[in-house]
């Protein structure tokens, strides 16, 4: 049972990416969309994912390899990821990256990067984080997450958001319902902002934007009273703006509520390159378990 959480974690976040990845952008559709198509800003094929899976992926291959969280390991798979595909990388990973790129210390150029654009509360660190959630127990998600995130967003409240969601992934994997996840992670949350927002999250309207508050508190928000996992993804991706990403968010926390077998089989079989996906999960609950 583990083991379906788990694995739909990760998936998850792959399904909600693509199916949300042609309404990036974009304002609520006209006709709802529930199956994987393709066009969008950055014409994608139907069940193509974006940055937000091959960041999830980049960390998720190095927990494997390297058999825990290693920055400088995680580091040189983003940069990997990040030249194969900058177009769908957001403004403050890939300014961070093109400095770690020139010969920066990834700490060094996220607090660069944070001064220059004033702020960088961006949503990136937490659309990739999830793999930390899977791996570790949650007793050590929110260290390493905080760790995580500081590699290319300054910002400690990006960090949090990350945190947050990682915690839940980390309990729902472990067996932990819905609610209990999400109260345990409000409970060791340390930002008053996300604390108050979460806390009261049926009172806030869901926003799907690029600030990682906004889009952890939409994320969560429309995960807590969904009906089922395509439900949650669905709700989630029509909602337009930073769809692949609040997509991606709310896939992996539906993963890991009901499993794997939960995901629809239409949007698995149109998923890019799903069966490596499928291995790289396996490898990723097998090793946290050694």
């Amino acid at each position: 049972m583990r083991y379906l959480h788990a694995v739909g974690a990760l998936i998850g976040l792959a399904l909600g990416d693509a199916l949300g990845a042609p309404l990036e952008g974009l304002p609520p559709p006209a006709r709802r969309v529930t199956e994987m198509q393709g066009g969008g800003l950055h014409h994608v094929r139907p069940g193509q994912y974006t940055d937000d899976t091959l960041q999830a992926c980049a960390l998720a291959d190095s927990l494997v390899v390297c058999r825990g969280f290693c920055p400088q390991g995680f580091v040189l798979r983003l940069l990997r990821a990040y030249r194969s595909h900058p177009e769908f990388f957001g403004p403050t990973s890939g300014a961070a990256l093109d400095l770690i790129a020139a010969g920066a210390a990834p700490e060094a150029a996220a607090r660069t990067v944070h001064k220059r654009k004033g702020g960088s509360r961006s949503n990136g660190s937490v659309m990739r984080g999830v793999p930390l959630g899977i791996f570790y127990r949650p007793d050590r998600v929110r260290d390493v997450s905080m760790v995580c995130s500081r590699l290319t967003h300054f910002d400690p409240v990006a960090g949090e958001c990350s945190s947050f969601v990682n915690r839940m992934v980390s309990e729902m994997c472990r067996d932990a319902s819905r609610r209990t996840a999400f109260d345990r992670a409000l409970a060791d949350c340390r930002s008053r902002e996300l604390a108050a927002l979460l806390g009261k999250y049926r009172e806030h309207p869901p926003d799907p934007s690029l600030d990682a508050v906004l889009c952890t508190h939409c994320a969560v928000a429309v995960f807590m009273d969904a009906p089922s996992f395509a439900d949650a993804v669905i709700a989630a991706v029509n909602l337009g703006g930073d769809a692949d990403t609040v997509g991606a968010v709310t896939g992996a926390l539906a993963g890991a509520c009901w499993g794997y077998s939960a995901a629809p089989d239409s949007w698995l079989r149109a998923l890019q390159d799903g069966q490596q996906l499928l291995a790289l999960a396996r490898r990723l609950w097998a090793v946290s378990q050694g």
